[in-house]
């Protein structure tokens, strides 16, 4: 065999272990480098695309009847003395703002999302709707209370309640991905959104998170 032989039958080798290569790995370093490089870039972007609050992720958009709807903050809802969180809320407007009483005036859409980081029972659930509307102190809306606390179930940890406010419609309640109707009425939508944005919210930093300040 000839030193000529063996320089061919190498080369030959080579280029059938780069047939074999897929498509991406046959390219040379210095052109995959740009492929991988613009892999990462799109999963941060991605990543990116959410906002987080005790680790819970919430994007930044969502759609209402139609209408792109922005984040206006993140709060967490802490009860008793012990500060225990119950759940991260995600409030989202067409404008966002820091005025809590021009957005609960709006007759724009909005959304509320509450998801939950502890189990809480349907008896304290309804308990919670009742002093809550106890302390906006809105006549008329007992009945309709009544229906929205009729929906309500036990609530896991890492399931959701979302309520869509709804311009002349009312206000639409999803249980944990399911609707479950709409509880018509301006003054109840108004009612509804004061629990979290009015002068007695559940506590404090719920409030201001929602407003666009630090998620607590």
């Amino acid at each position: 065999m000839t030193v000529m032989t063996i320089v061919c039958d190498e080369c030959h080798a080579r280029h059938r272990r780069s047939e074999r290569r897929p498509p991406v790995l046959a390219r040379p370093m210095h052109c995959r480098i740009p492929l991988f490089l613009a892999l990462f870039l799109a999963s941060g972007t991605a990543a990116a695309a959410d906002a987080t609050c005790r680790d819970i992720s919430f994007p930044r958009h969502v759609t209402l009847s139609g209408t792109d709807l922005t984040l206006n903050g993140l709060g967490v809802r802490k009860a008793t003395f012990l500060k225990i969180n119950v759940y991260v809320a995600a409030y989202y407007v067409t404008q966002p703002s820091h005025d809590s009483q021009s957005l609960i005036e709006s007759d724009t859409p909005q959304q509320l999302t509450l998801q939950f980081v502890r189990s809480v029972g349907v008896d304290d659930l309804r308990k919670a709707f009742v002093e809550g509307f106890e302390r906006v102190a809105v006549a008329g809306l007992q009945e309709r209370v009544a229906r929205l606390n009729a929906w309500m179930t036990d609530m896991k940890s890492g399931q959701r309640l979302t309520f869509a406010r709804i311009p002349h419609a009312g206000v639409q309640i999803s249980v944990n991905g399911v609707q479950k109707g709409v509880i018509e009425g301006a003054d109840f939508s108004r009612a509804l959104i004061s629990i979290w944005l009015g002068q007695v919210p559940p506590n404090p930093e719920l409030k201001t998170g929602l407003l666009g300040g630090d998620c607590g």
